[in-house]
């Protein structure tokens, strides 16, 4: 009757659990696919405080009643402009002036020096923020593109910036519905029922939900910034990251369902087993990602806390919603496949794991110094990583007006035409900048900005190398600013290579007090921050997942050797990544902040399978002794550590879907990286390591000396 009484109340509270979720999920659906309307896609916005770029953004605000972001048109014929173009050109101007959002009066069009392009500079009022991305589509339907040969496109930082919204847009829908069948697809083969992917698949909506309600909630309050790439990670980290957690919970419950009757003492049982190792895995990840608010750049500020909240809803529904819904769908939920009520022990020496496991004891420290050498050889590849960074312009995998737009600019006139790079300099000394920074290579032309529209760069007269306006230029707080062409294009490595010849020479003008910004400084500014922060934050990580592994294990020795194989899997993981990038997907190069992200993701993500598989070593070494342990821990993981290896690495391969290649990089990386852990580190190298090493894995902690007392005895 007892039994009976604990089993009715086991089913009473997975029914009152499942119930206050079901309240929660009603209360958190509304945000599901509402994230894209609290995102900011500008660069601007996430620099330092502290960085030139951003004091040359607050100086700016004083040169204008508004501040605009650029958008450029640009006509083209390649036997030359004619009359009837011109004409054209004209009633565009004069209905582009008319379009809300653009801020006039509009400069004059400029024409080229080779009479085969027109180029129209078109402020856009820089507070609409993500309503740019409308705008500029209201510029595109009026401009069209193509009239009888003559090619319009749409360009400048606010046709990039429209384009990348454009792609951002799809996370909320393509990214979230591609997620979805690769996780169905994946969990219909690993468990062949037409039942049980329901219920992790019900847990994984459940916790995007409720991350994406408390995520908008906190960037439509501005406590935090999110930005497109964070969305986008967000997604395919809960999907992923839930279904991992699903994998170990539901495995272990069908292990336990052969030891007990009742499901719900089963799944108690499981719980106990498994929730420690999921609760570790999910810390670690937490922890991992919370070490991204030492950045100095906002985005990644933000993107710590996103998927830091990701893994925390995800843990809290895995660890209560899971439990109570397969409590109540029984033994059924493994239909056609129940597990029978028998006592037997997981198989040891038959199957695929059994066989790796015998491999393993008979060729212990051969398999790991093959492995290790073998992942060291392909962290060879990392020469190629990073030869070349990426622009905005080759932010994407597919041909975009914008990108045509800097295409044609770049052939026609001097390629920083409208995205000069600004100097602000104290008047005294304005003479003297602007003299030093016209004779720095790679420099067109330097004019003030003056009080009359359209006088600075991209004036007629700038487009032909004129001497500029006799005007004088405009004196704010003692303050002039000056407005420089570049001859490269503002994304490309040679803008930023004079950008930051541009600075020294300023500088180095006495009491000048000068500050360069504008485009390219921002991109420059960004990935100074970027490698700042790859070298602060790196080293914290490693700490943090040493010190949570040494308290998960109680031991020093075992941590610190996971830390090893985890920073050799990464530097395999890259070295690869580089040769595919560079000779199979033909990538020019990656995001400044490529290293970092990935080392975060790879790290906290990868050090879960070591997670599963030494918590789980660590509990049979109690009952077994150490090399046992391994071996029986081994076996009884493989399964489900692989299949939550190849789900996660499937499901940060849906990133692709995207036509950007800063998230394709990533998820390729992360999938690469998965499965490294899953299907080398995890099945090969750590038990290898583990197994040869024996019962001094644990030390110093009281296990080593038994284990080694016990396996002492058994030799003897």
């Amino acid at each position: 009757m007892s039994g009976k009484g604990a089993a009715g109340r086991g089913v009473l509270v997975a029914l009152l659990i499942t119930l206050a979720w079901l309240v929660v999920g009603g209360l958190a659906g509304p945000y599901t696919g509402r994230l894209s309307e609290v995102t900011t896609n500008d660069n601007a916005a996430f620099l330092p405080t502290d960085a030139e770029a951003t004091r040359a953004q607050d100086l700016s605000e004083l040169f204008v009643d508004q501040l605009t972001t650029p958008a450029l048109i640009v006509y083209e014929r390649t036997s030359g402009i004619t009359d009837a173009d011109q004409q054209q050109i004209a009633a565009d101007t004069a209905e582009i002036a008319e379009v809300p959002g653009v801020v006039g009066p509009l400069p004059p069009p400029i024409p080229s020096a080779d009479g085969q392009a027109v180029q129209l500079i078109v402020p856009v009022d820089d507070e609409r923020g993500e309503e740019i991305a409308n705008v500029v589509a209201e510029l595109r339907t009026v401009v069209g593109a193509d009239r009888d040969g003559l090619t319009v496109n749409v360009t400048g930082p606010a046709g990039l910036l429209a384009d990348l919204i454009d792609v951002f847009s799809a996370i909320d829908g393509t990214l979230l519905l591609v997620t979805l069948c690769v996780v169905l697809l994946i969990l219909l083969v690993v468990y062949r029922s037409p039942v049980l992917w329901i219920f992790p698949l019900l847990a994984a909506g459940m916790s995007f939900s409720v991350a994406t309600a408390i995520v908008y909630r906190l960037a439509e309050a501005d406590i935090l910034t999110l930005d497109g790439q964070a969305q986008g990670i967000l997604t395919v980290l809960v999907f992923g990251a839930g279904t991992d957690y699903a994998l170990l919970l539901i495995a272990r419950y069908r292990e336990e369902l052969h030891r007990h009757d009742k499901p719900a003492a089963a799944m108690l049982a499981a719980w106990r087993g498994a929730a420690p190792a999921i609760a570790a895995s999910a810390g670690t990840t937490i922890a991992s990602l919370l070490c991204l608010l030492l950045s100095s750049l906002s985005s990644n500020q933000a993107l710590g806390p996103v998927a830091a909240i990701g893994i925390g809803a995800t843990l809290l529904v895995m660890l209560t919603l899971l439990p109570a819904l397969l409590v109540l769908g029984g033994r059924r939920v493994f239909w056609p496949r129940q597990p029978p009520l028998d006592h037997a022990e997981p198989q040891t020496e038959h199957g695929i794991w059994g066989r790796v496991a015998g491999f393993v004891a008979r060729r212990s420290r051969t398999v790991w110094l093959v492995t290790a050498l073998a992942l060291a050889a392909l962290s060879l590849g990392l020469t190629q990583l990073g030869v070349t960074t990426l622009g905005e312009s080759d932010l994407f995998t597919e041909q975009t007006d914008s990108v045509a737009g800097q295409e044609t600019i770049a052939r026609h006139y001097p390629a920083g035409t409208g995205s000069p790079a600004i100097i602000f300099t104290r008047q005294e000394t304005a003479e003297q900048v602007a003299a030093v920074a016209q004779e720095t290579p790679g420099v067109v032309a330097v004019r003030p900005v003056t009080d009359r529209p359209g006088a600075g760069p991209g004036s007629e007269s700038d487009s032909e190398g004129g001497a500029g306006p006799t005007e004088p230029p405009k004196v704010v707080n003692g303050i002039v600013q000056l407005e420089a062409t570049l001859a490269d294009t503002p994304d490309s490595d040679g803008a930023e290579e004079t950008i930051r010849d541009l600075r020294v020479a300023v500088h180095a003008v006495p009491a000048a007090d000068a500050v360069v910004g504008g485009v390219t400084a921002i991109n420059i500014d960004t990935a100074d921050a970027s490698t700042r922060d790859r070298n602060v934050i790196i080293p914290v990580v490693l700490s943090v997942i040493a010190v949570i592994l040494a308290l998960l294990l109680r031991a020093l020795l075992a941590p610190l050797l996971l830390v090893a194989t985890v920073l050799l899997s990464y530097g395999a993981t890259l070295g690869l990544c580089a040769l595919i990038f560079k000779y199979l997907l033909d990538f020019p190069g990656v995001d400044a902040s490529f290293p970092l992200f990935a080392f975060v993701f790879l790290v906290a993500l990868g050090i879960d399978y070591n997670i599963f598989l030494m918590s789980r070593i660590r509990q049979e070494a109690v009952r077994r002794g150490t090399r046992s342990g391994v071996l029986h821990g081994l076996v009884v993981t493989g399964g489900v550590i692989t299949s939550a290896g190849i789900v996660l690495a499937a499901t940060f391969s849906a990133l692709a879907v995207l036509p950007l290649v800063v998230l394709i990089e990533l998820g390729v990386a992360v999938a690469v990286g998965v499965l490294i852990d899953t299907i080398i580190v995890r099945s090969l190298l750590v038990p290898a390591l583990a197994y040869d090493i024996g019962p001094k894995i644990w030390w110093p902690s009281r296990l080593a000396r038994t284990n080694g007392e016990r396996e002492s005895r058994d030799a003897g």
